[in-house]
């Protein structure tokens, strides 16, 4: 059993590449009907981000990793008679998604503006670089630029004068991935606000906001200082020791949160006096004294081997952790026992295997059933099934290049 709280909403999802398409993904999960509107003969940009490709399908693991759950009809948006038919499935919708330039919609009667006018209680989410108005409002964005610019690069990697010291992306779509994430509970909130209402909703989510929205507390210490954050690499700026610290054979992640913990560990590091010095008794203290405190600590933690003192610190009730590489993160115990690793069926491979949603109600996970579609699967059934298009139209379409179906499904004889 698989809960599905969106069951009965319909979403027309005109985004690609990562940000809209995570946003609509993690509604599909929650149990709405997704329809993802492709380009015909190429599709969204990432099914050909590979290698890796799923099997022989040439479907890369780019594209595999936001879209399950949805059906793929292949429209063409340059064409007036794909305008028209989107414009009619908009109406059979509560909710749109896109990603394009700031305007690029119009001029197909697929702004905001335009549909509104058509279905007053639809809800619009636009997800662009930096927003639907301001000085860079027609700049293209893109999740490492906008990591540079909204600063998150500022505070990752080592500091300047240590060796690699410099600025560092996030090793995934930090942006992208958040402002999907925002975009989706914007999209809940709207269509709890339109159930009281009746009203719809135009949404305005760029990725250089969410970037500055997600500094969290590195934002508030330089505004409540006004002291500009530095790299720290591995290390924390307000918690210590909170750090990677090398052991015998590895890496070991300790994150004290509190005095307690603190008094803990040196006693099982068989160095109690620093619990009791006064420069280390307190976070705040240590913090002040950091530069002193990490150079003791370090010769400490490479007397063991990575696994004995997660033995010892686990029992002692200390947070640590190793730092895994992604073959062990799917073989470990409790990701395995969360089901974080999901298999579905898939039409040309066979099966494929996904992340799961993290999210789970009342124990039930909560994931979509259907994998990644393939390019056009649904075109056909979704068209008949909303718009009641008879075969012979859809033919006569696909024949001159305004849709695409899939081949696997042949028209009835």
């Amino acid at each position: 059993m698989v809960t599905q709280p969106l069951q009965g909403i319909r979403v027309l999802d005109l985004s690609r590449i990562l940000a809209g398409p995570w946003s609509t993904q993690q509604l599909a999960d929650l149990g709405a009907q997704v329809i993802k509107i492709e380009r015909p003969g190429s599709g969204d940009d990432t099914r050909h981000w590979g290698p890796p490709w799923l099997g022989d399908t040439q479907e890369a693991a780019y594209y595999l990793c936001a879209n399950r759950g949805k059906e793929s009809v292949a429209i063409d948006l340059a064409d007036p008679q794909g305008q028209a038919l989107l414009i009619e499935l908009v109406k059979h919708c509560d909710v749109l998604v896109e990603n394009f330039k700031v305007g690029g919609l119009k001029k197909y009667g697929l702004d905001y503006a335009s549909l509104k006018k058509i279905k007053p209680e639809l809800i619009y989410c636009s997800i662009t670089g930096f927003g639907q108005d301001g000085p860079y409002a027609q700049r293209a964005g893109y999740d490492f630029m906008i990591q540079g610019m909204g600063g998150v690069m500022s505070l990752t990697g080592l500091p300047d004068d240590q060796p690699g010291g410099g600025p560092m992306k996030i090793g995934v779509a930090f942006a992208d991935i958040f402002t999907g994430l925002y975009a989706s509970n914007a999209i809940l909130a709207a269509l709890f606000q339109r159930q009281k209402t009746g009203e719809g909703a135009h949404l305005d989510l760029a990725l250089l906001d969410v970037q500055v929205g997600v500094l969290a507390n590195q934002a508030l210490n330089y505004l409540t200082s006004g002291e500009v954050p530095q790299r720290l690499g591995n290390a924390h700026p307000n918690i210590v020791p909170y750090q990677a610290f090398a052991t015998q054979d590895g890496y070991l992640i300790l994150a004290v949160g509190n005095d307690a913990q603190f008094q803990r560990f040196c006693q099982e590091a068989g160095a109690p006096e620093l619990a009791s010095d006064a420069r280390y008794t307190s976070n705040r203290s240590r913090v002040e004294n950091r530069e002193q405190l990490i150079p003791l600590l370090q010769p400490l933690l490479r007397q063991r081997t990575t696994d004995q003192w997660l033995q010892a610190l686990e029992k002692i009730g200390v947070p640590c952790g190793p730092i895994n590489t992604l073959d062990r993160v799917f073989d470990d115990p409790q990701v395995k026992h969360r089901g974080m690793q999901l298999t579905l069926s898939h039409p040309q491979a066979g099966e494929v295997q996904l992340v799961n949603n993290p999210v789970r109600i009342n124990g039930q996970a909560v994931h979509a059933t259907q994998a990644p579609p393939t390019l056009g699967q649904h075109t056909r059934e979704v068209l008949q099934s909303l718009l009641d298009l008879p075969d012979e139209q859809l033919e006569a379409l696909a024949s001159q290049g305004c849709i695409q179906l899939d081949p696997s499904k042949p028209s009835p004889a």
